[in-house]
């Protein structure tokens, strides 16, 4: 389902209530060629809150079917979801970016401008650049040392 005009991708929720939050896996088409995406946040075994400006990951095996997502790399999939457009708790519910121009507020593992990113081999909450055919790449780097991407993230 998309979201007409006027989602607040800066909300949280910590409860779903029908007919007044999003549901999840719900798509928001914003300004500026930016699309979005309503997850629900875990914090995985690092249990450490998600940050605005860090990236998700889906959780490992079950994350995209469920629309789960965590910013600890070692319990995800290695597939990145989205930028988070909130600070997130776990069990939370909020929205990630999942295309068009971000800045994160995590600097790239590696890169440079222009080249494609991927969550193999990233720290917690960031993207590295993708060294093997196999990697999954979700983005790409538009300046790279003030940490702007071209989000590209699966939906």
């Amino acid at each position: 389902m998309t979201i007409g005009i006027g989602a607040d991708v800066s909300m949280v929720y910590t409860t779903l209530d029908e007919g007044k939050t999003p549901k999840l896996g719900d798509v928001f088409n914003g300004s500026g060629n930016k699309c979005y995406k309503f997850v629900q946040y875990k914090e995985g075994t690092a249990a450490v809150d998600g940050v605005a400006g860090e990236v998700a990951y889906y959780v490992a095996d079950t994350g995209y079917a469920a629309n789960t997502v965590t910013s600890d790399l070692s319990d995800s999939s290695e597939i990145g979801a989205g930028v988070l457009q909130a600070n997130m708790s776990d069990d939370e519910y909020g929205w990630v970016q999942i295309k068009g121009a971000a800045t994160l507020s995590i600097s790239l593992t590696a890169g440079a401008d222009g080249d494609p990113l991927t969550p193999t081999g990233a720290a917690d909450g960031t993207l590295d650049v993708t060294t093997a055919v196999t990697d999954h790449i979700c983005a790409i780097a538009v300046d790279a040392s003030a940490d702007e991407i071209i989000c590209d993230f699966p939906h």
